[in-house]
């Protein structure tokens, strides 16, 4: 497995904000779910989420940048040998003077046995006799928690405004039903427990962590609870009023407006925004935008040609538009 900053494209003194901003950027481009099909780029993708699973836990890039760890996060056999050599008491069974760590120590003594570093690696549970009388013991169990995984999803405006489900495949071919909950937005990042890569020696899986990308919608724009919506209306509409249909999160809805209504004039759905995590909705705001006839109409011309005579309106007559 290659290095796993070569990998990310990052110097090996990189900040934690630099790696992830080197995996995000590559997992965006190389996303199976943006690539369907291309089994070389998934293996790439998957090659990449390896690599920020290393460097981007600061435990995990500590011991790789000692030796402890391969590029893989997997512990390096001379290193977990004397981890597991250290746990079992360093090799000092007690024996007499010039024994040294692989010795028994001296006759029917209860000496260092290097195989029970063996049985602690591969988790064989062996007996042992005839050292020091008849003695018998366990080897013990070599376990290890499986890493974390990361993933990049990216869902709809819809989908994550009002919830949903959404089925991926993890690194290892499995599949699994990802829920998102109502109100997800942009760089949330949602924890599976045991779901990452397994444990070694019967120990526990790591965890998935999947971090959401929301695709921008043509017409709405979230404002933190609150969505954002801009409405075209026709001349007639503006200066009479009436009733229009307007699109919400939750389907299209009538949307009462006041008579000499002007472009930038702001009306207020209640409660048709985003739910927060108290469950409550915030509310969407629809902005007029009065839109002339297109193609132009020759009668309204005239119309305002003969209406204008005589007025002296002063639509610019603001703050800043004064001789």
């Amino acid at each position: 497995m290659r290095d796993p900053y070569d990998v990310l494209g990052v110097k090996r003194d990189a900040s934690p904000d630099e790696i992830k901003k080197a995996y995000r950027k590559l997992a965006k481009t190389l996303h199976p779910d943006l690539n369907p099909g291309k089994p070389e780029i998934e293996k790439k993708f998957k090659e990449v989420t390896s690599a920020y699973d290393l460097l981007g836990d600061a435990q995990k890039r500590a011991k790789f940048d000692r030796g402890e760890l391969d590029a893989g996060g997997n512990p390096r056999a001379d290193q977990a040998f004397r981890d597991a050599w250290a746990r079992s008491g360093g090799g000092h069974g007690g024996g007499g003077p010039g024994g040294g760590p692989w010795s028994g120590g001296g006759a029917g003594g209860a000496g260092f046995d290097p195989s029970d570093i063996f049985d602690e690696l591969f988790g064989q549970q062996r007996r042992r006799g005839g050292r020091g009388g008849a003695g018998a013991g366990a080897g013990a169990n070599f376990r290890s928690r499986g890493a974390d995984v990361t993933y990049a999803l990216t869902v709809d405006f819809l989908e994550a405004a009002r919830g949903g489900t959404r089925r991926i495949k993890l690194a290892d071919s499995r599949t699994l039903d990802v829920n998102i909950p109502p109100g997800t937005e942009s760089g949330q990042v949602l924890r599976l427990k045991q779901q990452g890569s397994q444990g070694l020696g019967g120990g526990p899986p790591g965890n998935a962590f999947i971090e959401i990308t929301v695709r921008p919608h043509p017409l709405f724009q979230r404002d933190g609870q609150d969505i954002r919506v801009e409405a075209p209306i026709s001349l007639q509409e503006a200066v009479l009023g009436g009733s229009i249909e307007v699109p919400t999160i939750d389907g299209r809805v009538s949307l009462k407006l006041p008579k000499n209504a002007n472009t930038g004039t702001k009306l207020r759905l209640k409660g048709k925004g985003i739910q927060g995590r108290d469950g409550e909705r915030g509310d969407q705001y629809v902005t007029l935008k009065v839109v002339l006839p297109d193609p132009p109409d020759e009668a309204l011309a005239k119309f305002v040609e003969g209406w204008a005579k005589g007025r002296d309106d002063k639509p610019r007559g603001g703050e800043g538009w004064e001789e």
